[in-house]
């Protein structure tokens, strides 16, 4: 049942949500869910300003229903010249491997915060929904973007961070359980132990909070969107299940994992960013730990995986790519996004 709040609030035919998915989907992912009548949604947290304009250009000029915007917020920390030492010396043996060099890159970390100079990008495009990953904007960056007449929604991985969100202005919130691909939405806490599955999570937000929640975690057919729908969930926020669809840039290396994947074969790993995502093991996360202590802080971990990801993928490997994906992978196909947000939602 698509309840009434969440419905104006999302102003869609359906109670879907594509999950954002940085690094696997572009806008012509978002921009086939919208025109199946779910909210498409656009990761802008590594891309340029210029791809943003351009990336909500596109879908505003292929369809009229809404969208969605998803940025990053957390805090960007200093690039630690110390902990990068500690971090090469850990991987070395790796660039050994290939043959290759690690070049220490103090501005190679890709993943910005939201910030003024962004909102001046998109003010006058007046997106109809943004979300947030790792909290909220502070207040004045939050309340201009409210003033667009912006819709705000965040990910909350504990009942805290659902109060917190509610209390400082969030109008909806996704409760993502801890089968969810990607990076945990954590931000009041780095205790991996406080993490819960999504019905457990939901059934907590549902009693906590006023404002609408959406389930994300584990879902990937009809009867686990009905299911979570007649358990108090607003909409539902579905992710892995996209990631073989024909719009999805998905790499062929990261496809091949995905179709062999059980969901014994995921764990949450900070080794690839320097925060915590649930991903599909390798032989980086079984060598290095899938919690690694010498991993820089986000989200500089990634410069030097990145150049091995890079050195092993052109062997045809996936030892060193972030391969995020969440428990639940039975509801992946190679159909169109439309045709698998129809069917997420009953309708054939």
């Amino acid at each position: 049942m698509y309840r009434e709040g969440a419905k104006r609030l999302l102003g869609t035919e359906l109670p879907i949500i594509q999950a954002p998915m940085a690094g696997v989907q572009d806008s012509e992912l978002a921009i086939a869910v919208c025109r199946a009548g779910g909210l498409g949604s656009i990761p802008c947290g590594m891309l340029t300003i210029d791809q943003i304009v351009n990336e909500t250009q596109r879908i505003r000029e292929a369809t009229t229903q809404p969208y969605n915007l998803n940025f990053f917020c957390h805090s960007m920390p200093a690039y630690n010249e110390h902990s990068h030492a500690r971090w090469q010396a850990c991987l070395a043996p790796y660039f050994d491997e290939v043959d290759e060099q690690c070049v220490p890159n103090p501005n190679g970390a890709s993943r910005m915060p939201f910030n003024h100079d962004i909102a001046d990008a998109i003010e006058s495009l007046k997106p109809p929904i943004i979300s947030f990953h790792f909290g909220l904007p502070d207040k004045a960056l939050l309340a201009r973007v409210k003033r667009w007449g912006t819709k705000v929604i965040s990910s909350a991985t504990t009942v805290e961070e659902a109060c917190w969100l509610e209390a400082n202005g969030a109008d909806a919130i996704i409760a993502q359980g801890s089968e969810a691909g990607g990076h945990r939405g954590m931000f009041l806490s780095n205790d991996l132990s406080a993490q819960s599955p999504m019905n457990a999570l939901l059934a907590c937000l549902v009693e906590s909070v006023s404002i609408p929640v959406i389930a994300a975690g584990g879902i990937g057919n009809h009867d686990d969107v009905q299911r979570v729908l007649a358990s108090g969930a607003g909409a539902v926020q579905v992710g892995t299940s996209y990631m073989l669809c024909s719009e999805a840039k998905t790499s062929s290396l990261h496809r091949d994992a995905i179709k062999g994947a059980s969901e014994a074969d995921t764990a949450i790993t900070n080794i690839f960013s320097g925060r915590p995502a649930r991903g599909i093991m390798n032989r980086a996360m079984t060598e290095l730990g899938c919690i690694n202590e010498l991993a820089p802080a986000f989200p500089y971990s990634s410069i030097e995986m990145g150049q091995l990801r890079s050195h092993f993928e052109k062997m045809g490997k996936r030892d060193f790519s972030p391969l995020w994906s969440g428990q639940n992978t039975s509801g992946c196909k190679e159909v169109s996004a439309e045709t698998l947000t129809r069917e997420l939602a009953g309708i054939r």
